[in-house]
């Protein structure tokens, strides 16, 4: 799978923490454009700031679609909040933070947009090309905290040299799968790691590390294969699966996931906001494959289509695994 195309470069600036896609000096100067604003999740940031790019390109202007990196947890507290009209999220809405929304008066829309193969990462320069889910465990779990940390107390066949993981901060959906998927509860994990929400500090600390191990979502891999090597997983069958659209879309890869975004019926009221949706879900769906995730099927985009124009609130699956 190769990427060529212009969104991802314009993953590297997502180390502000809410960046304003600007397409020219007098359309941002516009003092009577609309404005749409999103934030949370960084992974699905990439399709979210490429579709908003075409979208303000399609409306000459007149409306400026902001896109902030919170994370997908601190992105929803600003959505259930009322602070923003759409919230990009890496998992699905917590029932914590669907009574936080309803608190404060806020519906919403849940709409699936894409898969991802979450990505364990190490350099180009380390010998590993495998990893098992219990060896993430080993690393990862709560226990391992100022207990493992050096290679060979994860395998003995492994080097003695220090362990240093890199990984998404707590507000993050892609933590919270993680976690729950490796070491059985959500929010698990040891906390002696060097977190961040922008994935590119993530990608800098494995590249320039061969001792390194992270995980992130599979565009942030795509991106940047040249300088990290993506881990192939073994899920407990034996067999291990490396990250790729093939084997999202087969099943076979482990740690594939849905990602989302969120809609508040409130903002729906608002023409920009509507037709900014509607085209993420149809013209909108090619930039999927190109920053580098992997499409639904058609006909859930035309599913989803369908929920959002007949306003079905709610957070139920589009269908099974979705």
């Amino acid at each position: 799978m190769t990427l060529k195309l212009k969104p991802i470069a314009r993953m590297t600036s997502m180390a502000v923490a809410a960046t304003t896609i600007a397409l020219g000096a007098a359309q941002v100067r516009s003092q009577n454009a609309s404005i749409v604003r999103i934030d949370g999740s960084s992974t699905v940031y990439p399709i979210t700031e490429a579709v908003a790019e075409e979208f303000q390109i399609s409306k000459s202007g007149s409306v400026r679609v902001t896109v902030g990196i919170s994370g997908t947890g601190g992105g929803f507290r600003k959505f259930c909040a009322g602070e923003t009209d759409i919230s990009d999220a890496s998992r699905r809405i917590k029932e914590s933070e669907i009574e936080a929304c309803k608190a404060n008066g806020i519906d919403f829309i849940e709409l699936p947009v894409a898969y991802d193969a979450l990505t364990v990462v190490v350099s180009q320069d380390n010998p590993l090309s495998s990893i098992t889910f219990e060896q993430l465990n080993a690393m990862w779990a709560p226990e391992a905290e100022g207990t493992v940390s050096s290679w060979n107390q994860v395998s003995s066949g492994w080097p003695s040299a220090p362990l240093n993981l890199y990984g998404p901060g707590s507000d993050s959906g892609t933590f919270d799968y993680f976690t729950k998927k490796i070491n059985g509860e959500e929010g698990a994990s040891r906390g002696d790691y060097t977190a961040s929400e922008d994935d590119n500090v993530l990608v800098q600390g494995v590249a320039s590390d061969v001792n390194a191990l992270g995980y992130f979502g599979f565009a942030y891999y795509l991106e940047n294969q040249g300088r990290l090597k993506g881990l192939a997983v073994d899920g407990g069958d034996g067999s291990p699966v490396s990250p790729s659209a093939a084997a999202v879309n087969d099943g076979s890869y482990p740690l594939s996931r849905p990602i989302f975004i969120y809609v508040s019926t409130k903002s729906m009221e608002r023409s920009e906001v509507e037709e900014f949706v509607q085209f993420y879900l149809t013209q909108g769906v090619q930039y999927v494959s190109e920053v580098g995730y992997v499409p639904l099927q058609s006909n859930d985009y035309e599913a989803a289509l369908t929920r959002f124009n007949n306003g079905e609130t709610g957070a139920e699956p589009l269908r099974e695994g979705l």
